[in-house]
């Protein structure tokens, strides 16, 4: 018992905890998927950058490729006008093959490009080429990209890029977010901003995001530090944590209520019995006939030790449920035997017995009755075994062996709540029975006592017929009472009669108004 009260402890806890994991690993996925986004928004917007300023630089080439590279002298001016009154450029100017013919920078012959560039051109001298710088001449310590384009005869012109424009631009975007971003025209220097630290984390890693240009050799590669993978799943967390704490509180509701009716009815069945907490109440049967007492079904009951009862239909279906009933059924003929002892009754007194029909298909049936009928011999009891008709339709031919041989030795048998199964017509031919109890449903349609209720009308006809008693059930007024002694039913319970009570009640009851007609307790009530 202990042991599966532990277990239940650790399914609330386990029910409790499953949403805080299952949001832990979905927040986890969906932060993953938000930085995603971000660094890919953030190449998205530097690659965009540095295309418009590729645009410009080819624009300005073709500006510059109108003027004559051989009359320097004379465009110098206007080179360094275009040069200095243009964003983003260090420098343009014409070249013929590797000497700089003009610059607007440096004038007139200001020397080679590759003195300029500190770089070594390709060879053979490529059309058009564009590459990033780690500085020039003039700015050693400051990145430029050069955008060059040259004709077959070797003259062509140059645009000079200043990577300052681009890693402003770069230090903005990495600035809030500690992202490090970096450019790449066609393999040459890497435009660098930001730093990553090389931390390590358990389960938030640095994230990479590259992009590459469709239009120029552009690479762009953004990098974001485990830091802000962490801030992102905390913002996703927090946001879903209400939601996860409901969550939480419904799977352990959920889950208590999966253990109440799983786990603790059977073990509290278990120790229901080992306590002592069921007993039997007796509900009279009045025989119309004789105007008396004619006998009294058991029905079992359970309170529990805080006081609450347990209501019969909801811990007898939960016995046969979880595999109990054949237990609780044994402990009810037990506690029977123990109040019969205490009887005095008249003979022939009728005592009604409800039985499982797991407990009438189980091997053990017949010997327990047997030893319940020898436990009270000595008194002058008519064993009554009532069954639903459910019991009649599993094992037919083994049940009805059972009930044959039980009735040879002096059992009765009755059919409980007739009409509201899915029992054949047949059944009764089928199988040697003495009772037919009429459901309380039928009952509570008779509606004057020279009325019609075809449908009961029919079930009381057809036991006469198979020389059945008929039982009535839950009657309640006069009017119900008169009805059936005019339809021939000579067994009627309900609480017109006698409400169910307890064996020491049951037993005053018996010696005082047990054998009064029922018109007269009627009345005195």
């Amino acid at each position: 018992m202990q042991k599966k009260r532990e277990r239940g402890w650790l399914v609330l806890f386990a029910a409790g905890l499953l949403p805080l994991i299952l949001g832990v690993f979905f927040t986890f996925i969906v932060a993953q998927r938000i930085e995603q986004r971000q660094l890919e928004n953030t190449a998205d917007m530097v690659l965009n950058h540095a295309e418009n300023i590729s645009d410009h630089a080819w624009d300005m080439i073709g500006q510059l490729e109108q003027y004559d590279p051989r009359a320097c002298g004379t465009i110098g001016k206007d080179i360094q006008r275009i040069g200095s009154i243009t964003a983003y450029f260090r420098a343009v100017g014409l070249i013929h093959n590797n000497q700089v013919l003009c610059s607007s920078a440096y004038g007139q012959y200001p020397g080679t490009l590759q003195g300029m560039t500190h770089r070594s051109l390709p060879s053979p001298h490529p059309d058009t080429w564009v590459q990033s710088l780690a500085g020039t001449a003039g700015a050693p310590q400051r990145p430029a990209v050069l955008f060059l384009r040259q004709q077959p005869s070797g003259y062509g012109a140059y645009a000079l890029i200043d990577g300052q424009y681009l890693l402003d631009f770069m230090h903005a975007l990495s600035l809030s977010r500690s992202y490090q971003i970096t450019m790449q025209f066609n393999h040459g220097y890497r435009i660098e901003s930001g730093h990553i630290d090389t931390d390590s984390n358990l389960f938030f890693n640095s994230n990479k995001y590259r992009v590459n240009s469709d239009r120029y050799p552009i690479t762009i590669s953004v990098t974001s530090p485990p830091s802000e993978a962490i801030k992102a799943w905390r913002q996703v967390f927090l946001t879903f944590l209400p939601m996860a704490a409901i969550l939480s509180l419904l799977f352990v509701a959920l889950a208590s209520n999966w253990l109440k009716r799983r786990l603790s009815y059977r073990d509290e069945i278990r120790r229901g019995i080992a306590n002592e907490e069921f007993t039997v109440n007796y509900q009279p049967v009045y025989n119309t006939t004789t105007a008396s007492y004619a006998g009294a079904e058991a029905l079992m009951r359970w309170q529990w030790p805080d006081g609450e009862w347990v209501r019969p239909d909801v811990f007898i279906a939960a016995a046969e449920a979880e595999g109990m009933i054949i237990p609780l059924t044994q402990h009810l003929l037990q506690l029977i035997a123990k109040d019969v002892s205490q009887w005095e009754v008249q003979p022939g007194f009728h005592l009604g017995i409800n039985v499982a029909a797991e407990h009438l298909q189980h091997p053990c049936f017949v010997n327990d009755i047997r030893q319940f009928a020898a436990k009270v011999a000595d008194k002058p009891l008519v064993i009554i075994l009532e069954l639903t008709e459910r019991s009649l339709i599993s094992e037919g031919k083994q049940v009805a062996e059972k009930l044959a041989l039980l009735r040879r030795e002096g059992i009765e048998i009755a059919i409980d709540d007739f009409g509201t199964g899915n029992c054949s017509l047949s059944y009764l031919q089928t199988f040697e029975l003495d009772y037919l109890k009429i459901d309380r449903g039928f009952i509570n349609a008779i509606e004057s006592v020279d009325g019609e209720t075809p449908v009961l009308d029919a079930i009381i006809n057809l036991s006469h017929k198979l020389e059945l008693q008929v039982l009535g059930e839950g009657v309640e007024t006069p009017m119900q009472l008169e009805y059936l002694k005019n339809h021939g039913v000579v067994f009627i319970q309900g609480y017109l009669y006698a409400r169910p009570m307890s064996s020491e009640a049951l037993i005053h009851w018996l010696a005082n108004e047990g054998t009064l007609p029922l018109t007269t307790v009627f009345h005195a009530n």
